[in-house]
């Protein structure tokens, strides 16, 4: 089984797990580079495996504080990312930051900065442990996403 984790801001990115990460890509910049990821997805291993294919993407929301037109090209990068998984029909599971974090605070029994930049910071550490793939603040929360996504399916909990 894929599994992809998206962070839908566009300072995120999209990272696969398919026997581990695979592929880690900063997001694209428009919905036919994102649906274009998914062509390359269709490799030997994924015909030849299961052909099951599931994406987690982190369930975002604009803050009150944030400009207008900020908060309408956040919405917009989110909602472009969900037009393109439903129109290839790749199941979408909606995870809250709160969520997927909380599993790597329980997991590693770690307090998670509050401070943005030191809590992106220790993010990078922890998502380093789980690939070999450069780990930047870009792709960190993506990577994190998938190898939760991944989990979870495992343990048949979504």
């Amino acid at each position: 089984m894929i599994v992809i984790g998206i962070d839908p801001g566009k300072s995120g990115a999209l990272a696969v797990w398919d026997e581990g990460i695979s592929i880690s890509i900063k997001c694209p910049s428009s919905p036919e580079k994102m649906a274009s990821i998914f062509d390359s997805l269709k490799t030997d291993s994924w015909i030849d495996g299961d052909g099951k294919m599931i994406a987690y993407i982190e369930q975002v929301h604009a803050f009150p504080t944030d400009a207008r037109s900020s908060a309408f090209k956040f919405g917009r990068n989110y909602g472009e990312w969900l037009g393109v998984l439903g129109a290839l029909k790749i199941k979408t599971i909606h995870v809250t930051p709160q969520k997927w974090m909380k599993y790597y605070r329980e997991k590693f029994k770690i307090k998670l900065p509050k401070d943005k930049q030191q809590r992106k910071r220790k993010l990078k550490e922890i998502a380093a442990n789980y690939t070999n793939k450069k780990v930047t603040l870009y792709n960190a929360d993506a990577i994190l996403i998938a190898v939760y996504g991944f989990i979870q399916q495992q343990e048949g909990e979504e």
